[in-house]
């Protein structure tokens, strides 16, 4: 794997590469900004929403007006992006803000697994830093 650096120097965004060593405790998969819209649904319940980000463990969702869901629930996610890559998975509420849902893959599908990695290219087995404190809402 690869753990990814990313900062801010003037008007340049700067990217240094190396590889993980015991410093990087509070590391997580990369994850790609990317737009899609997403169907939850749970035992008959369903909710429309907006991809925020994924990476290969997971997504964060804009969160429903009145979503009623608890950490530790699962859900399943249709995702579209573009025609031709259909992403239905199983995904365990791991974090919950009042804006944003993240979720936890549970189970990916054999089929939806080679398209699942072309969509993260570089994403799939990158890992960047990650501050739960300074975590965006």
């Amino acid at each position: 794997m690869t753990v990814v650096n990313r900062r801010q120097q003037g008007m340049l965004s700067v990217v240094i590469e190396r590889e993980p060593d015991q410093a990087d405790a509070r590391m997580r998969h990369a994850r790609m900004i990317r737009r899609s819209a997403v169907l939850m649904s749970q035992r008959g319940d369903v909710w429309q929403t907006d991809l925020v980000d994924i990476s290969a463990t997971g997504v964060r969702l804009a969160r429903p007006a009145h979503w009623h869901g608890q950490l530790g629930d699962i859900w399943v996610l249709d995702m579209l992006f573009g025609e031709d890559i259909n992403v239905h998975v199983m995904a365990e509420v791991a974090r919950v803000t009042s804006h944003h849902v993240a979720l936890a893959f549970a189970r990916i599908p054999g089929d939806v697994q080679q398209a699942l990695w072309n969509l993260l290219g570089g994403y799939a087995d990158t890992l960047e830093p990650w501050d739960e404190d300074a975590a965006p809402d």
